[in-house]
C-alpha cells in the first residue's frame, strides 16, 4: 500500500475503517528458532491470521531469512519486520533482500525498519549512534530509492550509494516510532509507523496528531500506524500483570523507551522499574470475546492497525493457537 505524495491529505481512518477487523490485526511472531517460526507462520496463515510480524532481536536468526523460507509455504498471510535494525545493515543490502522476499511473495512483504538502541547498536555492534532520525531519514530514501524507481544515486552524510537494481519493487517502509520527532518523521517520509510499547492514550493524544500534522505539511496521505499491544489470554489480572511485566521491564532500562513513558506520564523508577500503572496500560486480558472487544474498540478509535505480541501466563503453545484462532474469526 503506497502512502506516497498523491497532492492531497487522506485520512488514514477513511481507508482502514471499511477493511474487517481481522485484516487490521497482525501477530508477533518469535523467530528465537527460524524452522519453528516458518512452521507457526504456516499455522497462523491455516488459523486465519492475515499479518504476521518479526523483530530482528540481536542474537536471533536473521529475520529477512526466515520470511524469506516462510514466503514459500504460504500463499496470502502478509509478512512484516518490527523492526530489522539499520545500522548493522547497508541500505543497498537491505533493499536486495527485501526484494527477493517480494521475487517469492509479490507484494506481502511490509518492511520495517530502525535506528534500534545505542546499548545493542554500540555496545554490541561497535558503530557510533549520531543523529539516529537523520540516518533513519537517509536510510530510507536509499531503500525506496532502490526498491521503487531501481536506481540509487545517493550522495549524503551517512552514506555514499550509486547502484541499479534488476527490478522495482514497491514494498511499503515502515518506520519505528517512539517520541514526537520520530512520528513526524513517518508522517513526511514513511509509509507506516511502528511504535512499540507506547501507552494507547499517548499514541491518541500526541503522537497520532503529530504524524497526521506532518503528513498534512507535505501533503502526503495520512501513513497507518500500527499500534503495538501485549495479550494474555487469561481473566486472572494479577497472573497476567506479572507475566507482563517479566516480559517487559528490560524496556525501562533503555534510555528511548523511559523518555517515551515520561512523555506518556509513566516516568519509570529507579533501575527503569516500570509503575503497575504503565504496565496495566499496556496489556489487553481476559476472555476471546473481551479481547476481540477491545481490538475493535482500539480500532474504533483512530488507530489503523494493531500489532499483537502474545504475554503467555501458563502454556505458550496452547494459549498462542487460542490466540492466532481469536485473530482469525474477527
Amino acid at each position: 500500500m503506497s502512502m506516497q505524495n498523491d497532492g492531497g491529505v487522506q485520512s488514514s481512518e477513511s481507508r482502514f475503517a471499511v477493511q474487517p477487523a481481522r485484516e487490521r490485526v497482525g501477530l508477533v511472531v518469535d523467530g528465537a528458532n527460524a524452522a519453528q517460526a516458518v512452521q507457526m507462520i504456516v499455522d497462523h496463515e491455516k488459523a486465519g491470521v492475515r499479518q504476521i510480524w518479526m523483530t530482528q532481536s540481536p542474537m536471533n536468526p536473521d529475520t529477512l531469512s526466515t520470511l524469506a523460507a516462510a514466503a514459500i509455504p504460504t500463499t496470502s498471510i502478509r509478512l512484516g519486520t518490527a523492526i530489522i535494525p539499520t545500522y548493522p545493515r547497508h541500505p543497498l543490502t537491505m533493499a536486495l533482500q527485501a526484494l527477493a522476499i517480494n521475487d517469492l511473495a509479490p507484494g506481502r512483504l511490509r518492511l520495517g525498519i530502525g535506528p534500534s538502541h545505542r546499548p545493542t547498536i554500540e555496545g554490541m555492534y561497535g558503530i557510533p549512534v549520531e543523529k539516529p532520525l537523520e540516518h533513519l531519514r537517509e536510510y530510507v530514501e536509499i531503500v525506496r530509492a532502490g526498491l521503487w524507481r531501481g536506481k540509487i544515486e545517493h550522495q549524503g552524510n551517512f552514506f555514499h550509494v550509486n547502484a541499479t537494481l534488476p527490478r522495482t519493487a514497491e514494498i511499503p517502509i515502515l518506520i519505528s516510532t517512539l517520541r514526537v520527532g520520530a512520528f513526524q518523521l513517518a508522517g513526511e517520509i514513511a509509509d507506516g509507523a511502528l511504535p512499540w510499547l507506547c501507552p494507547i492514550p499517548y499514541l491518541l493524544k500526541t503522537a497520532v496528531p503529530a504524524l497526521r500534522r506532518s503528513a498534512a505539511k507535505h501533503g502526503r496521505s495520512v501513513p497507518p500506524v500500527v499500534a503495538h499491544v501485549l495479550v494474555a489470554t487469561s481473566d486472572d489480572r494479577q497472573a497476567v500483570l506479572a507475566a507482563t511485566r517479566k516480559q517487559i521491564e528490560r524496556y525501562g532500562k533503555l534510555p528511548f523507551y523511559a523518555n517515551m513513558f515520561a512523555d506518556a506520564g509513566f516516568p519509570v523508577g529507579p533501575e527503569g522499574r516500570m509503575s503497575d500503572e504503565l504496565v496495566d496500560s499496556l496489556v489487553i486480558s481476559g476472555t476471546d470475546k473481551a479481547i476481540a472487544a477491545r481490538f475493535n474498540e482500539l480500532l474504533s478509535s483512530g488507530l489503523d492497525e494493531l500489532l499483537v505480541l502474545q504475554v503467555p501466563v501458563q502454556d505458550v503453545s496452547s494459549e498462542r493457537a487460542q490466540l492466532a484462532r481469536l485473530i482469525g474469526q474477527l
